[in-house]
């Protein structure tokens, strides 16, 4: 079963279910039943995917349901047991990964489409592979906000404290995130120092991404991180 799914995720499985008994179909309240929302809801997603063009269709009589037209599918990915465990382990410490949501997902649309072996192996080696609990794994509110202004180029505006407890209120433009040890930086061109910085993100109080789209600047992390941000340190 699948609890607490939200509907994007729910129509990407519903696809995944049946891709994976095409030509077979799916009976709605089948389907209902595996996602734990009623018939009527999985009709409206069904809907919205073949308003979408995925290629579903509906066989009557009995023994008919939903089926999708296996020639359009996605054939399986060709990771290995080995290599999805990877990508969990990586993913064990969400709360220090930026974009860890979407890599939640992507790991998710990995499993769904192996071959149904190597998704078990895969499910039993990460059972035998574990990360004990670190104190930097906590989510800081405005990784989000900077997440979104990356992703998005969209101007971020932050009230942020350096390591002195200077206390400012910035418009960055957004240009790259730095991992360096147990910190994340945001790289950007800095509208009050009018020069490119790096902000530490969990030393801002606060962050929100604005509706101004952010230039497009050159980056080129060789020359653009700066030296104190590999010795673990902020530039100011």
């Amino acid at each position: 079963m699948l609890w607490g799914v939200n509907r994007t995720d729910r129509l990407y499985a519903l696809v995944e279910e049946l891709r994976a008994v095409a030509p077979r179909p799916r009976t709605a309240r089948h389907l209902a039943a595996r996602f734990e929302v009623s018939v009527r809801t999985v009709e409206r997603d069904l809907g919205a995917l073949m308003e979408a063009g995925v290629p579903i269709y509906a066989t009557p009589g009995r023994g008919g349901g939903y089926a999708i037209d296996p020639a359009h599918t996605l054939p399986p990915v060709n990771f290995t047991s080995d290599e999805a465990t990877a990508l969990a382990v990586a993913l064990a410490r969400p709360g220090a990964t930026p974009l860890a949501g979407a890599l939640r997902s992507a790991l998710h649309k990995v499993l769904a489409a192996m071959p149904r072996a190597e998704a078990e192996a895969a499910e039993r080696l990460a059972g035998r592979v574990h990360l004990l609990p670190h104190s930097t794994d906590i989510q800081h509110p405005p990784l989000r906000a900077v997440e979104q202004a990356l992703v998005h180029s969209r101007v971020l505006a932050i009230d942020y404290r350096d390591r002195q407890g200077t206390a400012t209120r910035r418009a960055v433009e957004p240009i790259a995130l730095v991992g360096s040890g147990d910190a994340w930086y945001l790289v950007g061109h800095c509208r009050l120092r009018r020069a490119r910085r790096a902000f530490r993100v969990d030393r801002m109080a606060s962050a929100v991404v604005t509706d101004e789209t952010a230039p497009e600047r050159a980056y080129d992390p060789g020359t653009d991180i700066p030296a104190e941000v590999r010795r673990l340190s902020l530039v100011e």
